[in-house]
């Protein structure tokens, strides 16, 4: 038996348990919620999201979507990316399908407060990026010693 071995590269400086927990929690409470509502035909996209000292982005793997077909919502620190993956008409028999179509809906809750007025969303070879800027006072600012 093998057991997961944590690479030695990434940092645990800034790990947050309560975040990871919170984040548990709305993938549970979203499944619960679309088990009983039978929302089941809804999946999300592969995504990365990543922060810096002033700035988050969040880049989801969207191939063949339109961007007429895309919906970005921010709500408070919560980003919420939503849209339609329309299965193309297809002349032969299909033999074999791998790739996801129909409703999708990525949802993150962002760490910090949020700069909503300066969003940004780019659709470029069927990756949608997504940056979102910190607000002011959550950036990290260099404070210089006086003598």
């Amino acid at each position: 038996m093998t057991l997961p071995v944590r690479s030695p590269s990434r940092s645990t400086a800034r790990w947050d348990p309560f975040r990871e927990l919170d984040e548990l929690y709305e993938r549970v409470n979203t499944l619960w919620q679309s088990g009983l509502t039978g929302a089941l035909d809804h999946w999300s996209p592969l995504a990365d999201v990543e922060e810096a000292d002033d700035a988050y982005t969040v880049e989801l793997d969207l191939p063949g979507v339109a961007r007429e077909d895309v919906d970005i919502q921010l709500d408070d620190r919560r980003l919420t990316v939503s849209g339609d993956i329309e299965e193309k008409e297809r002349k032969g028999i299909l033999h074999r399908r791998t790739r996801r179509v129909g409703r999708f809906h990525f949802s993150v809750t962002l760490p910090g407060d949020v700069d909503a007025d300066n969003v940004s969303a780019q659709l470029h070879d069927g990756v949608l990026t997504v940056h979102v800027p910190k607000a002011a006072q959550a950036r990290p600012r260099r404070i210089a010693i006086s003598s």
